[in-house]
Parts: structure tokens; C-alpha cells; sequence
């Protein structure tokens, strides 16, 4: 989600209200947010510097609350087109305008539509052309009269319809689609579908499973409201890949219930049986298709949001994982036929050397590999070796386990490496990286990743790091959008340095952009390190509202400017500065002295009495006090630092309450994946979970054995204590 809204119409009066109530907040609270956000303001700076006019939202709050706004206004925009649509034909009635103004949703809207939305021809517009429109509103009215339908008929006989069957054939067909158009019926018949209807698969004859993928969903069937999300994401996998064959099914009971206060044969009319034929060519042609359309629809939306928000999650949790700082890696980037690629680099992430090792088959030069392992390892003082998780990586595991054992100090570990392959072959590479083959790069950036996650991984674009479910069957576009806005935030969380940060994290950092950030790096380079935020507004193309924007999240450690190091932002330096002039310290005071005297100050004047004297709001002077006590805090030092192995297990070793600690790889709806330290990861199942307990990816956790299936490489986990189900 982009931090900017973007040109937009204004917003009708009642959305603050609306979009209030779903959040459970003030409406002036979303008020005042909406307007700084159309003024150009982006979410993680209103989100820590705004918190005195949008009551504190949070940074989520503000995403939803921008996510609903913009829903809400392509429906306002929806809204226009279809009461000029109606207008233009001369149909619009007041109750009409005023229904369709009072819609709520997309869905409301176009079921008030259908009935006047511009169709091609239809069987029923052919009939109209007939002139049997008459006929079919004595069918819909089921008149009571001694004449039969025939003689009925008769009337609206003409030379386009010759015969009273072929009118009445027709009338039907005009009361069919009046059926299915009709908007409280289908509104009405929706919620039973949403209710009461089934979703069923079978696997379509000949179709092609080898690995048997979908074998679960052969015969499938379930009610419509007790599907889960992975569920229906799968069908649509399935069907999309012409395995299975999925339908809807309505109870036919239910459906008629929906039809029946506005479509009823009355046993007394002659045409009775003509309302009963054109029910049911209503209801089966036409209506109950188009519901389970919309019902699909819904479902493989609400799925994909739902996956969406899962690997925003995931997404999260690898970028905000510890770096390990201060040593020399050696990365790995494992593989068979082509090699094992190296890289070394020292603490900094500069590089060292690099090179390939053959270990395994079909050149199986495995003591050969070892030796220039060991070389590496003596010769740079190699702290630790990093695999990545792919292709030949338990196999290459193995070979580093036997080194470790031997060398005392040195540990290993094993690392997801989704998106180095596209860093590798990225332009970004290409200058970081000037003349390495393409093929060594990815385990420089696996080597690099350990070091600080966050700056080697906004490097990649976020859908090609492997930690979603059905990530390429989503909407592409949103969920570029909520990568993108979870990127944005974990980086203004933690911060960036701006004397050392690449162009690509720099442009991560609210407010700049990747122009903006290949100017911050022109500058550096041109004339040399910031000696403060203040010396941003040199740099070419940036301006005040850039620098309002994005000086709070910079940092400069040992610049001019103390307050640099923090993340209180240069508009309240002043106020700063005369807080800490009270407490009788000042910002270059050892951060020992600073935290007691500014506790005494606090606990003589008060919070409130602070403020005001400052002439701060409450929220920014406990931001302001947190920054002074703990400047340019990291958020990620909190967090357990990644489980370092020296040895290998092997499936043999594992046995049903065992308990092992791991590392959290991949969370999906049915439970988590977890790296245990073996060959495959093991499964911990929701059901052998606590309730509530929302795991995420990089997460270490303690788990417990409670079954292995060696032919099948299946390990069963369970949460400690819970080998059956909590």
C-alpha cells in the first residue's frame, strides 16, 4: 500500500464515520488523518510524529484505514458512473437515487444495477422486441381470468411471434430475467447461499495429478461458511489447472424461499404453470449461476486477503530478525551439477573472496571441498558458515557439520535463500557487485543476509521472498502494495544510517524514493559523509516536505548534531533541548547521567505540566523521553538471535517426544513449518497448538516430536506438553 492516497476525489461526509466505526476509533481521529494523508503525508510519518491530531493511530490502523478509504472511494466513483448510467436512459426514479445512495457495498450497488444495465441480446430482449413485455406481466401478476393461456397469448400474436406457444415461450423468458435481475431477490438468495449452500470438487476424467497435489480434494464437499481460506485457495489452484471441477449447489429449498415473496404462482391463475416453468429457467439459467459466480468470487477474494495478510506477517518477522554483527561469514549457496558457490565477507559485509566447491555428486569431490573450506575458514578467521536452503543444502549441511566438530568455536546455520537468485541477476547486483558472475552473487547475498536481514533483503522484491501461501495466485498488485507498506514500516522502525545505507534501503525510508535515495548516495560520495540530518537539504531534488518526511527515520551516529543519533525528529529539537536544559544535562551528557536526571524532572513536574511548558502534546513528549533515555533504539535487539548449530540430526535421530528447538520457516493457515535441524522441516499442526497462539516466520521455538514417517520424510511437531490436540 502506497504512503501517498494519490489524487482522489474528496471524501463524502460520512466515511470518516463509517471507517471510524470498523476501526474502533474517533471519527475525528480518521478525519484528521485522511486530511494528512491528502496532503501528501505518508503513513510512518504520521503514524510517529502526528500522534497529537490522529489521537495515536498506529501505523496498521492508518494502512487499513488508507486501504478502506480508497475501497470506499472507487465505490463513491462506482456510485457516479451508475446514476449517470440510469440517468441517461431516463429510468433514474427518487427512491431509485436514493437506494442506490444509500448502498453500502459494490454488491448492493450492481444488484440495484442489473436490472438497467446495457445487456446484449438476451432471449428476454428478444422477446421484448416481440412485443411480449404485456404477456409477461400478466404472468408475473398471475392474473385470474376464465381465459386460458392460450387465449391469453393470442393477444400479443404478431408477425415476429405467430403462435401462442412461441409468446408465452417468450413472456417467460422476459419474467426469467426479471428473476434474476430482480435486486432484493438476489440480495435475499445470496444469504442463503452464504448460509446453506455447499462447495463440491471431483476430479475432472483424464486430468493429470502425478504427485497426487489435490488427492485431498477428490469428492470434496462443504458448506460454503465452514470453508477455510487454504481450502479455497487450493480449489482455485486446482481448477485454474484443469485437475478439478468445482461447483456451487444451493438447496433447492432455499433458493425458493428467496424467490418466493416476489415470484409465486397463484393455483387460481391459468397461468400458474407458466410462472412455475419461468421460476425454474430463472433460478437454474440464470440466477443460481450468477450467485455462485459472486460466491466464488467473494471466497477467492476474502482467501486471497486473508494469504495476503499472512505473508505481510511472515514478511515482517524475516525482516525484523537480529542482525548478527561482528563476524566474518561464509555463505553457501548449495548445488549439485553446477557447484557450491562461496563467499566470504568480512564484518562490515565487504567482500572477501569467492569461489566454488564440488562436494556433490556427479563430481563428488568432497575432500577437496573440505580442504578449501578449511582454508577459508584458517586464513580469514572465518566466526561463521551460512547454507542456503536450497537445492543440495542438508547435503552441504552435512559437509559443514563434520568441519564444525572439529573447529571448536565455529557454528553454522542454515538460512532461507528465496530472492537471492533474483538478486543475483538484478541490475542493483550488478553495481554492487561489478564484474562477479552472476552465479556467485547469491551467495554473497546469502553471507550478507545473516548480518543485518533488513538491509540485504529490501534488496529483493518482497514477492520473491518465499514465505507466502499461493503467493502467485494473488492479486499481484495487492500484494505489492502490502509488502511494500511492511517493508516501509520495519524500516522506519528500526531506522537507517544515513553514511552507510545502499541506495535500496534508502529508498525505503518514507518520504524518498529510489530517486530521491540514488541522490542521497550521489551526494555521499561526491563530498562525503553527513555530518548531520541538516545536511540532507543539499542533496539535488530534495526539498522541505521530502525532508519533513523522512529526517526523523535517518540516523547519523557521531555527526554534529547529538539528536541525530535518535529518532526524535528536528521539528521538536528545541523542545528537547530545553527539557534536557531542565533536568540540568544536555544531549551530549553520557546516556548513565541523562536517564536520572530526567526521571527527577518528570517525577517534580508532571507529565502534563512538561508538556505544556514544552509546548508539546503528551505523546510526543513520551517519545521525546524515550529517544533522550534510549536513543535510535533497535527493535530488533528484543528479539532471539537465530539458533547456531555445529552438528547435524538426521530423521533416524528423532523420536516421538523429543523436544528440539527451531526456527519458524514458514506460516501457512493449517499450522507452521518449522527447521529443526534435520533433512525436512516438520510440521506443527494448528491443532497441536495453543489456541490463539500466532507464530511467525524467524520465530525460534521450542517444540516436541509426536511422529516421524521416515519413507515419506514427514515429522509431525507438537507445542511442548501437547502431543494430543489442545
Amino acid at each position: 500500500m502506497s504512503s501517498h492516497p494519490g489524487t482522489v476525489e474528496p471524501s463524502r461526509p460520512g466515511h470518516a464515520g463509517r471507517i471510524a466505526g470498523e476501526l474502533g476509533v474517533r471519527a475525528e481521529q480518521v478525519a484528521a488523518a485522511i486530511e494528512l494523508l491528502d496532503a501528501g503525508n505518508t503513513m510512518p510519518f504520521v503514524a510517529r510524529y502526528r500522534k497529537e491530531a490522529t489521537g495515536g493511530l498506529d501505523d496498521a490502523q492508518l494502512r487499513d484505514l488508507v486501504e478502506r478509504l480508497d475501497s470506499l472511494r472507487v465505490l463513491d466513483a462506482r456510485r457516479a458512473t451508475i446514476l449517470g448510467s440510469i440517468g441517461e436512459q431516463g429510468l433514474l426514479t427518487e427512491a431509485l437515487g436514493a437506494a442506490i445512495a444509500a448502498a453500502q457495498t459494490r454488491t448492493e450497488l450492481e444488484d440495484l444495477y442489473q436490472p438497467y444495465k446495457p445487456k446484449r441480446r438476451t432471449r428476454a430482449s428478444v422477446a421484448r422486441e416481440k412485443g411480449l413485455a404485456g404477456l409477461a406481466d400478466l404472468i408475473r401478476q398471475q392474473v385470474v381470468t376464465r381465459e386460458g393461456p392460450e387465449q391469453l397469448a393470442r393477444r400479443f400474436t404478431s408477425k415476429a411471434c405467430p403462435s401462442a406457444a412461441e409468446a408465452l415461450a417468450g413472456a417467460r423468458d422476459i419474467v426469467a430475467e426479471a428473476l434474476a435481475d430482480h435486486p432484493e431477490l438476489r440480495q435475499r438468495c445470496r444469504a442463503k447461499a452464504l448460509e446453506w449452500a455447499s462447495l463440491s470438487a471431483e476430479r475432472i476424467k483424464g486430468a493429470e495429478d502425478p504427485r497426487g497435489t489435490y488427492a485431498t480434494y477428490y469428492g470434496f464437499s462443504q458448506r460454503v461458511s465452514r470453508l477455510q481460506h487454504y481450502q479455497v485457495l487450493a480449489l482455485d489452484r486446482a481448477e485454474a489447472e484443469k485437475v478439478l471441477r468445482v461447483k456451487v449447489e444451493l438447496p433447492e429449498r432455499d433458493w425458493r424461499e428467496a424467490v418466493w415473496p416476489y415470484f409465486r404462482p397463484d393455483r387460481r391463475s391459468p397461468l400458474a404453470e407458466h410462472m412455475d416453468q419461468a421460476i425454474e429457467d430463472g433460478a437454474k439459467r440464470l440466477l443460481l449461476p450468477a450467485i455462485a459466480r459472486d460466491l466464488r468470487r467473494g471466497l477467492s477474494e476474502a482467501a486471497g486477503a486473508h494469504a495476503i495478510g499472512v505473508f505481510a506477517r511472515n514478511l515482517e518477522s524475516l525482516l525484523l530478525q537480529p542482525p548478527l554483527a561482528g563476524r566474518t561469514v561464509l555463505g553457501i549457496d548449495p548445488g549439485f551439477r553446477t557447484g557450491c558457490k562461496v563467499a566470504l565477507v568480512d564484518p562490515t559485509g565487504k567482500l572477501l573472496d569467492t569461489g566454488t566447491i564440488f562436494p556433490h555428486p556427479p563430481q563428488s569431490q568432497a575432500d577437496r571441498a573440505r580442504e578449501l573450506l578449511d582454508r577459508w575458514v584458517t586464513r580469514h578467521a572465518v566466526d561463521l558458515i551460512v547454507i542456503g536452503n536450497g537445492t543440495a543444502s542438508r547435503e552441504t549441511e552435512a559437509l559443514v557439520a563434520e568441519m564444525t566438530r572439529d573447529q571448536g568455536a565455529l557454528r553454522y546455520l542454515v538460512v532461507d535463500e528465496s530472492g537471492a537468485s533474483v538478486y543475483s541477476a538484478s541490475a542493483l547486483a550488478g553495481q554492487e557487485l561489478p564484474g562477479m558472475d552472476v552465479s556467485l552473487r547469491g551467495a554473497v547475498s546469502i553471507a550478507r543476509r545473516v548480518q543485518d536481514p533488513l538491509a540485504e533483503l529490501v534488496k529483493i522484491d518482497p514477492r520473491s521472498i518465499g514465505v507466502g501461501l499461493y503467493q502467485h495466485d494473488l492479486d499481484q498488485a495487492a500484494l505489492g502494495r502490502a509488502l511494500d507498506g511492511v517493508v516501509e514500516r520495519v524500516v522506519t522502525s528500526v531506522g537507517v544510517d544515513l553514511n552507510t545505507a545502499s541506495p535500496a534501503l534508502l529508498a525505503r525510508v518514507a518520504g524518498i524514493g529510489p530517486k530521491l535515495a540514488g541522490a542521497i548516495v550521489t551526494h555521499r560520495d561526491a563530498v562525503g559523509p553527513f555530518a548531520s540530518r541538516a545536511g540532507l537539504m543539499a542533496v539535488a531534488g530534495l526539498g522541505p516536505k521530502a525532508f519533513e518526511q523522512s529526517a526523523g527515520f535517518l540516523r547519523l551516529r557521531d555527526g554534529d548534531e547529538p539528536l541525530d543519533a535518535s529518532a526524535i525528529h528536528p521539528e521538536s529539537y528545541a523542545a528537547a533541548r530545553r527539557l534536557l536544559a531542565a533536568a540540568g544535562t544536555d544531549a551530549s551528557s553520557p546516556q548513565a547521567t541523562r536517564e536520572p536526571a530526567l526521571s527527577r524532572l518528570l517525577a517534580e513536574q508532571g507529565r502534563e505540566a512538561l508538556a505544556a511548558q514544552l509546548g508539546l502534546g503528551l505523546p510526543t513528549l513520551d517519545d521525546v523521553l524515550e529517544q533522550l533515555v534510549r536513543p535510535g533504539r533497535d527493535p530488533r535487539a528484543d528479539l532471539p538471535a537465530p539458533i547456531l548449530r555445529s552438528d547435524v540430526l538426521s530423521m533416524s535421530d528423532l523420536r516421538p517426544g523429543l523436544r528440539l528447538a527451531g526456527t519458524v520457516r514458514n506460516v501457512v493457515d493449517f499450522g507452521a513449518f518449522v527447521d529443526i535441524g534435520v533433512k525436512q522441516d516438520g510440521l506443527l499442526h494448528v491443532s497441536r497448538m495453543p489456541r490463539g497462539l500466532r507464530l511467525a516466520a524467524g520465530e525460534i521455538v521450542e517444540v516436541e516430536i509426536s511422529g516421524i514417517e521416515i519413507e515419506r520424510g514427514r515429522i509431525a511437531l507438537a507445542w511442548p506438553g501437547s502431543v494430543h490436540p489442545v
